[in-house]
């Protein structure tokens, strides 16, 4: 890693849509790619040269003692989640609890383990959020509860950050041909018809211009819908 070169740090890199964004930000960004560890992750950092990090995000007591010695963090890309579909009447209690502590809980404590250095850069953060998070459908309560809290957590940080020179963007995207989107489809009952749903490069291309915006703007809130064929 450089001096001058921006150091992002982004989780679920080894996904459909965290790979793609770790791959357009490779050429100008020294990269730290959490995960769960195993060969995705490690092929992924192996192929751009990037570094690392195994981390649980069900475990965000341990968020500090891994970051410990990161060194410098420019930009911070919250790219992880899951999704459980169920309608609150039968859905359970744990199932909620996974959801939020995923989505939404491990997102607030490595934001706030990270501020320091951040600030220190004058960087970004970025919530990868979900049309869920502006919508609630049926069957979608538990997932959409995340969502809509982890945009929450985006418009309070963004005004508490600006003061500190940290930019603050929540991107929003539609249903993206990955392997969870393929989940959800079979859970929903339905075809997966990966051309019907946004390129995960597409999604990842989005977020490398939020990231590159200009420093006297902000892109807070940007929707990601399916365009015409």
């Amino acid at each position: 890693m450089t001096e001058t070169r921006p150091v992002t740090l982004l989780t679920g890199a080894a996904g459909g849509i965290g790979s793609e964004i770790a791959r357009q930000l490779a050429p100008a960004h020294d990269l730290i790619l959490t995960g769960r560890g195993g060969a995705a992750l490690d092929n992924l950092c192996a192929e751009l040269g990037a570094r690392a990090l195994v981390l649980d995000l069900l475990q965000p007591e341990t968020f500090a003692e891994a970051a410990a010695g990161l060194g410098r963090v420019t930009n911070l890309i919250h790219n992880a989640g899951m999704v459980e579909l169920g309608h609150v009447a039968e859905q359970p209690h744990e199932a909620w609890t996974r959801t939020l502590a995923l989505n939404t809980v491990a997102p607030a404590e490595l934001t706030r383990v990270l501020l320091p250095r951040l600030r220190q850069e004058r960087g970004n953060v970025i919530f990868v959020n979900s049309g869920a998070g502006l919508t609630a459908n049926p069957g979608w309560a538990s997932y959409a509860a995340s969502k809509f809290a982890l945009r929450a957590l985006a418009d309070s940080l963004r005004a508490e950050e600006a003061p500190h020179g940290v930019r603050v963007s929540s991107v929003y995207p539609g249903r993206t041909a990955t392997a969870m989107q393929r989940k959800v489809r079979k859970q929903e009952g339905g075809e997966y018809q990966a051309e019907h749903y946004l390129d995960p490069v597409t999604v990842a291309a989005t977020i490398a211009f939020v990231l590159g915006a200009p420093r006297d703007a902000v892109l807070s809130d940007v929707s990601v819908r399916p365009g015409p064929r």
